[in-house]
């Protein structure tokens, strides 16, 4: 079973994460390491004893801060969301407003969880500035009974992984993080998708790109980077000009970011490695006319 973080943010790797710990089975570290941690779906399923955790968006790194030092707990969450979500019933739904302006000015991380649960699509954005770029889902009545028993749960659940583990949560930037890598570390990578649709804490360029793919493989310990392949549209061709000596293994799978349905496009997910896994090929003999990269597939 996968165990589901309280926060919702694009690109979450929900239906791939058996596929990144199967990867990853085989590889002996003594500390887990994320640069863009995102939702932390990836790390709170593979359960680290130890994991350094880093994001530059920092309410995420606040969110999970709060909840290791028991500033949130799940009661903390019930109460609070139980309060603000009447206010939001009796206000119309303009509630949504007065805690946006007020996350925009305080940066609570309890305000950040409700506006990820109220926001359109479930998903809270970021303009370029670092201010909240959404807008409200129309939903007056969102926080049902069962929603936030659910919400109430994950937080525990999430409380529990991090109090068993030696977790350290840092706002930074990918390049900081990876100046910080040892020997007995691996390092697991989900960078914005460079040539796809993003909209992020911050923007993602192609000199960004270069620059992570060109550290990583400075990197002496092992890294997995989840990135895409091809759509039914195009081909992600800076896997191929960055990362020919890489091993890579590819799954379809279908991101639930858009509002329309007809726009969800299926994509062929790719995790690149420095190292050999289970039926990988090196990303220098894909011929994308002639050949298909081997598709681990899970139920």
């Amino acid at each position: 079973m996968i165990i589901e973080p309280p926060i919702n943010l694009q690109g979450r790797k929900t239906k791939l994460v058996n596929w990144i710990r199967e990867c990853s089975s085989e590889i002996k570290f003594d500390r887990w390491v994320e640069p863009f941690m995102g939702s932390g779906i990836v790390a709170f399923n593979i359960r680290p004893k130890s994991a350094l955790l880093c994001d530059n968006n920092p309410h995420i790194i606040t969110f999970y801060k709060a909840i290791q030092s028991k500033k949130i707990t799940s009661n903390i969450v019930n109460k609070f969301l139980k309060e603000e979500g009447n206010k939001l019933i009796k206000s119309n739904g303009e509630h949504f407003y007065t805690v946006k302006e007020r996350f925009g000015a305080n940066g609570n991380p309890l305000d950040f969880l409700f506006l990820n649960r109220t926001c359109f699509n479930g998903i809270i954005r970021f303009n370029k500035s670092g201010g909240c770029n959404m807008s409200f889902c129309h939903k007056p009545n969102r926080f049902s009974p069962s929603l936030i028993a659910n919400i109430t749960i994950k937080v525990d659940k999430i409380s529990e992984i991090i109090e068993m583990g030696n977790y350290e949560f840092k706002y930074q930037d990918f390049k900081d993080t990876l100046s910080e890598i040892n020997s007995g570390d691996l390092t697991y990578c989900d960078p914005p998708y460079i040539g796809r649709y993003v909209q992020y804490f911050s923007s993602w360029s192609e000199t960004e790109e270069i620059e992570l793919n060109n550290l990583l493989g400075e990197l002496k310990s092992p890294f997995i980077m989840s990135t895409w392949l091809k759509d039914q549209d195009m081909v992600n061709d800076y896997i191929f000009s960055l990362c020919g000596d890489c091993s890579i293994i590819t799954k379809e799978h279908t991101y639930i970011i858009g509002g329309i349905k007809n726009s969800r496009k299926s994509v062929s997910e790719a995790l690149l490695t420095n190292f050999p896994t289970p039926n990988s090929v090196k990303v220098s003999q894909l011929n994308m006319e002639t050949e298909t990269p081997y598709q681990l597939v899970f139920s």
